[in-house]
């Protein structure tokens, strides 16, 4: 069974960074396509950030497009989410998930992804 781990999460002001690291257990992720999701309070999950198991392609949202950079390294059997210029509509709740062979199609589904991790909160203050 295969367990996701979020770490690095915490408060921060507007403008500042943070970095996400996802640990997996279980199971060598050097194959998965991997995301980050997030959920603010009262709303959907939403896609943030994808990498493909190689990890030459990646995938952003818009609102977070040139602002995160999603990388893995598959020795390491981890994935990062690297976080600047934040905002306050930021706040929320961050995600990993995997997705293993065979792919599903869409990669900003929530529900084309097999694993999850348990979240940690990203709070950015104005």
């Amino acid at each position: 069974q295969v367990q996701l781990v979020e770490s690095g999460g915490g408060l921060v002001q507007a403008g500042g960074s943070l970095r996400l690291s996802c640990a997996a257990s279980g199971r060598t992720l050097s194959s998965a396509r991997m995301g980050w999701f997030r959920q603010a309070p009262g709303k959907e999950r939403e896609f943030v950030a994808a990498i493909s198991g190689g990890g030459r392609s990646t995938y952003y949202a818009d609102s977070v497009k040139g602002r995160f950079t999603i990388s893995r390294d598959n020795a390491k059997n981890t994935v990062d989410l690297q976080m600047n210029s934040l905002k306050p509509e930021d706040t929320a709740v961050f995600y990993c998930a995997a997705n293993f062979p065979p792919y599903y199609s869409d990669y900003v589904r929530a529900d084309h992804y097999n694993y999850w991790g348990q979240g940690t909160q990203v709070t950015v203050s104005s």
